[in-house]
């Protein structure tokens, strides 16, 4: 009888749940956390969240992630729900910039990244308290720190944010306050001549400026050093980290063949660089890396995360393959970082809205852009948006991504919530509630829902009652789940043609009938196809991301709102 009644009590208090308290499974990039309200633009009467450069480490357990200049850092059980750590004793008044974080055999965490490049290392046993010590010793021209610490002890500190310097290093006294040991060393730089990817500009199509290398990252693996840097730069499209490995944290270093390992240049939110890797539940490595988002100031950034790790030929990969489409969380046992396989209901739909300011229009919602969005004339629970997927679907996740249009915020702030109700409809008359924000309490600038199970509807309906800025302005509302018609057909007539300068190539293949976009996918071998380039409304895409001396391995599949087609056949290309 004990055991009925405590059964009927949690089905009880589960029904009671709204969706926002609803235990998910999957998560969306650009992760929803309570993003920072920049100050270094406020002199310009520019406001703007931004999140950047992301270390994340484990500690003891749980997760802390540091981000530039977001005046705090976040801790996490399981990688997926974030708490905002305010802190107190010691830490930088303006907040960290491209910080450092480091675990010593969990006895201690240690954190560097003064915005002004000359810093001591802070330290704590316990992050979670906000209070930090530091080392009497001062570091000077450091930017974009990296600590690292190895098995034996011994410390070292790498750096660099530069279009003309290197990636830099030195070893540490770790026994004497951490003061410099030994003599500065060049570990490497772009080599854009070389190196497609890294020349800067979107797409890579900036052939006057210099890339920019910057953000080390050490991580050891099998007894290697895998050391990942960012470039071309931070507001591109093309925003990636790459790799060169070692047998020494001081080298000397080989650029990985497989490169960049992180990447994603196509798709709704794009860039995937200056990141940090990390190894998480179950052993699933994670690779977190900054987005471009880029309307406000080209320092608008936000955060993403996805699975990475090392295949049997020790060469270090991150899946960004429908890298801002719904995926298993970390916690999920043997599926952690997959994707879920939801197809994007709502790209190109129609889209009515209860009012419209200036020439902001609501079609801004479906159209998978990330700098264009649809203003309401008020902030107040009259707004509303609906979405016609013109068919009815198995609506399964719904994210929405709101945009600070005139926010004149600046800093952190408590007791940010956005609160709304989305409901959904087979006819556009009888409305079910499918997400239930009327009581949140939750800052979730990117929010993202996962439904408790898939409902059936043709009409998705945003209701606004409330968010934390003077205007409600929304860049992209996405609806996640499946289609009840046919999956596209299996790409042909796949043609490559690698150029003169053999950093570029066209792809381009038969258009599918039925296809909502393609993902492009390539590698250094037919079963190492780990880099991906999702491409809406064409059957061609020029990519200048190539190295001079590499062959490489293509395929292309079509997707549409029910699903991914087969594999286009594989091609070389010398």
């Amino acid at each position: 009888m004990k055991h009925l009644l405590l059964t009927i009590v949690c089905l009880i208090a589960w029904t009671t749940l709204s969706a926002q308290d609803m235990r998910q499974d999957t998560y969306c990039n650009p992760l929803n956390i309570d993003y920072t309200y920049m100050i270094y633009n406020s002199d310009r009467d520019i406001s703007y969240r931004s999140g950047a450069d992301p270390a994340v480490v484990e500690f003891r357990g749980e997760y802390y992630m540091f981000v530039t200049r977001s005046h705090g850092y976040w801790r996490s059980r399981d990688l997926l729900n974030w708490e905002f750590v305010r802190p107190g004793k010691n830490w930088y008044p303006q907040g960290c910039n491209a910080p450092a974080a480091h675990n010593y055999k969990d006895s201690v965490l240690y954190v560097a990244g003064d915005p002004s490049g000359s810093m001591s290392i802070l330290y704590t046993d316990d992050p979670a308290s906000g209070d930090w010590e530091a080392t009497p010793a001062i570091l000077h021209n450091l930017q974009d720190p990296d600590l690292f610490i190895d098995d034996d002890g011994k410390a070292y500190m790498f750096w660099g944010s530069s279009n003309v310097y290197p990636i830099r290093g030195m070893e540490l006294d770790k026994d004497h306050r951490f003061t410099k040991k030994g003599e500065t060393k060049e570990l490497f730089n772009l080599d854009m001549p070389k190196h497609g990817w890294e020349r800067f500009g979107e797409n890579h199509t900036d052939t006057v400026l210099g890339g920019y290398i910057e953000g080390p990252w050490l991580t050891k693996h099998n007894g290697k050093y895998y050391m990942q840097y960012g470039a071309p730069g931070t507001e591109f499209n093309v925003y990636a980290d790459g790799v060169y490995v070692a047998d020494h944290p001081m080298g000397p270093y080989t650029y990985q063949k497989h490169n960049p390992v992180s990447y994603k240049p196509g798709g709704y939110m794009n860039g995937a660089g200056h990141g940090s890797t990390v190894l998480g539940p179950g052993g699933q490595y994670w690779h977190f890396a900054s987005m471009s988002l880029s309307i406000n100031v080209n320092w608008e950034r936000r955060l993403c995360m996805f699975p990475a790790g090392f295949d049997r030929d020790g060469i270090m990969y991150v899946d960004t393959r429908f890298g801002d489409y719904p995926r298993y969380a970390p916690a999920v046992p043997g599926k952690a970082g997959q994707f879920r396989g939801w197809m994007l209901l709502s790209y190109g739909k129609p889209v009515t809205a209860s009012t419209v300011k200036g020439e902001f229009q609501p079609s801004a919602l479906t159209d998978e852009l990330t700098k264009t969005f649809w203003l309401a004339e008020a902030n107040d629970e009259r707004q509303w948006v609906m979405i016609d997927l013109e068919k009815p679907a198995a609506v399964s996740a719904i994210q929405i991504n709101y945009h600070d249009y005139q926010s004149d915020m600046y800093g952190r702030y408590e007791g940010l919530r956005h609160r709304y109700v989305i409901e959904g409809s087979l006819d556009g008359q009888n409305w079910e509630i499918l997400v239930d924000r009327k009581e949140s309490y939750k800052d979730t600038p990117n929010d993202y829902v996962e439904l408790g199970q898939s409902q059936s509807a043709r009409y998705i309906r945003y209701k606004n009652i409330d968010v934390p800025t003077p205007n409600l302005a929304i860049s992209e509302l996405r609806v996640f789940g499946l289609g009840m018609g046919k999956t596209p057909q299996q790409p042909k007539k796949l043609t490559l043609d690698r150029h003169a300068d053999r950093r570029d190539i066209t792809i381009s293949w038969e258009p599918v009938k039925g296809a909502q976009g393609y993902n492009v996918l390539w590698g250094i071998a037919p079963d190492k196809l780990y880099s991906s380039w999702m491409v809406y409304g064409n059957n061609e895409l020029l990519m200048k991301s190539l190295t001079t001396d590499q062959d490489y391995y293509f395929c292309v599949e079509a997707f549409n709102e029910n699903g991914v087609s087969l594999r286009s056949e594989v091609k070389h290309v010398k």
